[in-house]
């Protein structure tokens, strides 16, 4: 009924930028908090980025002042801009976003299939 669908991930030097984007679309009556995860070879998913509905945002200590999430409710998107990036951003990076879909009675979680971002040294 619901589908994240990620774009943008790559590959891309050390220093440079990438800017992730994740589309909600489907049966959607209201999206609440959206936000960015990643997971890196034999590590735990972390979170990266969120984003509530009044736009308010928190960052991991690792990726604040490099990395901006934001939102754009008309297109039920988020975006990752990623600036100054480091081979340790290397990851998987999914989207996440809590979702009230028609005829049901709440928010719950959704999640994107995840993008690659390589970032070579």
């Amino acid at each position: 009924q619901v589908q994240l669908v990620e774009s943008g991930g790559g590959l891309v030097q050390a220093g440079g930028s990438l800017r992730l984007s994740c589309a909600a679309s489907g049966s959607i009556t209201s999206i609440n908090a959206m936000a960015w995860y990643r997971q890196a070879p034999g590590k735990p998913r972390e979170l990266v980025a969120a984003i509530d509905s009044s736009r308010s945002t928190n960052y991991a200590d690792s990726v604040k002042g490099r990395f901006t999430i934001s939102r754009d409710n008309a297109k039920n998107t988020v975006y990752l801009q990623m600036n100054s990036l480091k081979p340790e951003d290397t990851a998987v990076y999914y989207c996440n976003a809590q979702i009230w879909v028609h005829h049901t009675l709440g928010y719950f979680p959704h999640w994107g299939q995840g993008t690659l971002v390589t970032v070579s040294s």
